[in-house]
């Protein structure tokens, strides 16, 4: 088979070409590896890639297992062993991973191979990938435009076909997000589903990683493969993660979809809001019942969110001292100096801010005014939608109350910013599942198409519920088929793609 042929497929159909024996793993990073040649220039979608590496694990792969031979790239947070993990920063530049994440683990126990580190938010703090210390990733379907963030690399990677699946991880809707303004799915597991050892932590109490793919069935394989207990993560949860492709195909009948009336206000974009409605119409059509229901506390999230997450942010930041790894500054005057300028050298704005914030919050005197009170407002907020669930299987939404917005536009104004997850964060604050699937496109006034998602939240370990739904609205529409210009346009190489090279990163995409 013509390699040029693979970089377009899911995972399901490359599985399908090298249980056959129709191509080989090599092939399959080879395809790979010119499709980031051709597109990653005008995406800056990747920060690092280990060729080397890659070949080696496809040499030695069985084709057999779950994901045996199909390449994953992970968001630059996620740690493999030998490789970068830079979280984007530069207080990590030259910092390379001592051990393999869990997720890392279960994705090469189910054959995959690690091939790509992808561009974010650095440590994970923003909504557009523009708080890279490295580059900001443009969005395929218009190169002006963000992809979404914190996991903006991974969103960009799959939707311009440079990756056949990625992991990214969502804290207050960094998966679900991007998926969203990429045009690409994005799952966020319950909190608890996945290990988050080996993740670089941001807020501890939200982070969870999760899979960007083409398609709601890839979603399901990835979740399996690296979701189950782990003892070296305390908070995961042990119950074992059932068989997420067992009941995928199932009909709608008797399913009942809530329609929270504080998530349809009058702040969405038309387009957005007509598409969803077109969705909610749709499920209807499938044989699902349609509930309105009311999740009050939702006004408060985004305030909730940014205490805790800020707060947590900055206890887990105080590690990068510059003492034991990373970034030092050179010649400090005193143990002091040498904190104060290591971090002022190595953190970028957002992250300064929300350390500052953090620190704030957790301090003598305002504790319990802010912090506490946050906790508060969370538990609330997780009762809200227990309450909400109690009637309904899963609840419907926009992901985003907008399509992508434009590269610069929201970056001198922070709390426009944080608005972008409007729809994302409650649900991270009360650990539940959320799904984003593609669900229409809204047409900019240069005539561009920009996707819009629809996002499907369960309970806090019911991924198989929203899957199946999920996958239903995606089999009976045409959304998740549509590929950016710059997907269908680009020439692929011939059947002899550039060799792999012998350095462990290409030049147009290393650090």
């Amino acid at each position: 088979m013509n390699r040029a042929d693979l970089s377009p497929l899911d995972v399901a159909g490359l599985r399908e070409l090298l249980r056959a024996k129709e191509i080989s793993p090599r092939d399959a990073i080879a395809a790979l590896q010119a499709r980031i040649a051709e597109v990653d220039p005008q995406i800056d979608a990747y920060l690092s890639l280990d060729v080397e590496e890659a070949l080696r694990q496809a040499d030695a792969v069985d084709v057999s297992l779950p994901l045996g031979g199909v390449p994953i790239a992970l968001k630059d947070i996620i740690s493999v062993a030998g490789q970068p993990c830079t979280c984007a920063s530069k207080i990590l530049q030259n910092y390379r991973a001592l051990y393999d994440a869990t997720v890392v683990e279960r994705l090469k126990a189910a054959g995959a191979i690690v091939f790509g580190k992808t561009n974010m938010d650095e440590f994970a703090m923003g909504s557009s990938t523009e708080n890279s210390s490295v580059k900001s990733t443009k969005n395929p379907w218009d190169f002006t435009r963000v992809p979404g963030g914190s996991s903006g690399g991974s969103a960009a990677a799959v939707a311009a076909d440079a990756a056949f699946a990625a992991l990214g991880t969502d804290t207050g809707g960094s998966v679900r997000q991007p998926a969203a303004l990429s045009g690409v799915v994005g799952l966020k597991p319950g909190y608890g589903r996945v290990s988050r050892f080996g993740l670089v932590a941001f807020a501890s109490s939200l982070d969870q990683a999760g899979p960007l793919t083409k398609t709601v069935r890839d979603a399901a394989l990835l979740l399996w493969a690296i979701a189950g207990p782990d003892p070296r993560d305390s908070t995961c949860a042990k119950e074992n993660a059932p068989d997420y492709l067992a009941n995928l195909e199932s009909d709608l009948r008797g399913t009942r979809l809530g329609v929270a009336r504080e998530y349809m206000t009058d702040g969405i974009d038309p387009e957005v809001r007509a598409a969803v409605d077109s969705a909610v119409a749709h499920f209807e059509s499938l044989g699902a019942e349609i509930v309105e229901v009311s999740l009050p506390h939702t006004e408060y999230a985004v305030a909730t969110y940014y205490m805790i997450a800020s707060a947590e942010a900055s206890a887990n930041l105080a590690r990068f001292d510059g003492v034991r790894y990373g970034h030092r500054a050179n010649k400090p005057r005193d143990l002091l100096d040498l904190y104060g300028r290591t971090r002022e050298e190595g953190f970028g704005p957002e992250v300064k801010r929300r350390v500052i914030l953090g620190t704030y919050v957790l301090s003598a005197g305002y504790y319990d005014e802010y912090y506490n009170r946050a906790q508060k407002v969370r538990r609330l907020i997780r009762q809200d939608f227990a309450k909400a669930f109690a009637s309904v299987d899963a609840l419907i939404s926009p992901t985003t109350p907008e399509v992508a917005f434009r590269l610069g536009e929201r970056s001198a104004d922070p709390l426009r910013m944080y608005m972008a997850d409007v729809f994302t964060i409650p649900a991270s604050l009360a650990g539940i599942c959320g799904i984003s699937v593609p669900c229409g496109f809204a047409k900019t006034p240069e005539g561009t198409e920009l996707p819009i998602g629809m996002q499907l939240l369960g309970k806090q370990l019911d991924e198989g519920r929203i899957l199946q739904i999920a996958n239903a609205y995606e089999h009976s529409t045409p959304w998740h088929k549509k590929r950016p210009p710059l997907a269908a346009n680009v020439q692929h190489s011939t059947s002899n793609p550039p060799p792999p090279g012998t350095g462990s990163a290409v030049a147009s995409v290393q650090l």
